[in-house]
């Protein structure tokens, strides 16, 4: 597993090595420069593949869950379930190297739920509890999934953010790791092109439509939440994403045409995780 860092002109792979009293003790390896970087907002992570972007994004949740739990005593993660993130999800179960992640101190959210999932497709809640629930010891009172289903769902899941993140000390009363996937038109967490559905002034979920599918209702968490979070990491993938990072790049889009836009975390920290096919040509 590694993480990255910038020596002169050159990237630096910090390499992760097990064993010993400490299995993250970390050197450094110098890599020859690859193609440039994608100009985004934030911090850009690129790699070759899939697989080795799961290692940064892996490498930067374990230390923003240790490093949280430390400062405030718990973790809150919020998380977006789908074919994209999914196998990182897998993959912080298994790998030998992140069995220290506090999963007893962690809070579990739900960026955004489809309130009448397509025939033949899982909802978020019943893929995040095969992937990270069940496997893990996370205590069920510390898992909070949308109750999309229900009445009035927005108006219940903004209640219980509220009640739990008021519990913490003031100023940190903030979710401290927001996990995102790009969609090819620049929808994220169930942000989708065109005016917003609702007034999420002040909101931390809303109810959502997609403008191409007004059947297409979610539950998702508002810009405001999540531009208030300590740390949020886009994973942006494939060739169907390159053409929304040029939009993103050229500075020349508004949230509502390209709602990723719209992420711009207030006193925290923004970083995209890019593979070659997506932004390195």
């Amino acid at each position: 597993m590694h993480t990255t860092g910038q020596r002169g002109s050159r990237e630096v792979v910090v390499q992760c090595r097990g064993g010993g009293s400490n299995p993250y003790a970390v050197e450094p390896i110098d890599l020859e420069a690859g193609p440039p970087k994608p100009d985004l907002p934030g911090t850009v992570v690129l790699r070759r593949t899939r697989d080795e972007l799961f290692d940064a994004i892996a490498a930067d949740v374990f230390v923003q869950a240790r490093a949280c739990v430390q400062a405030f005593g718990d973790f809150h993660l919020a998380v977006s379930a789908g074919d994209g993130l999914n196998p990182l999800y897998q993959r912080l179960m298994y790998d030998p190297n992140l069995r220290s992640i506090p999963w007893k101190r962690t809070h579990l959210w739900l960026t955004c739920e489809r309130c009448d999932p397509p025939p033949g497709t899982r909802s978020a809640q019943s893929q995040i509890e095969e992937l990270i629930v069940d496997p893990s010891d996370i205590p069920g009172t510390q898992v909070h999934f949308i109750p999309a289903a229900q009445p009035d769902a927005d108006i219940g899941y903004e209640r219980d953010l509220r009640e739990c993140l008021e519990w913490r000390e003031k100023g940190h009363d903030r979710l401290d790791c927001v996990l995102l996937t790009l969609g090819s038109r620049g929808e994220i967490a169930g942000l989708n092109p065109g005016p917003p559905c609702t007034d999420d002034s002040g909101r931390l979920a809303v109810l959502t439509r997609d403008p191409t599918d007004q059947s297409a209702a979610s539950v998702t968490m508002t810009q405001r939440l999540i531009n208030a979070s300590r740390f949020v990491g886009i994973l942006a993938v494939g060739t169907a994403v390159r053409s929304v990072l040029a939009r993103i790049e050229s500075r020349r889009v508004s949230d509502a045409e390209v709602p990723v836009v719209g992420i711009d975390p207030v006193g925290g920290e923004l970083r995209w995780y890019v593979d070659s096919r997506a932004g390195g040509g």
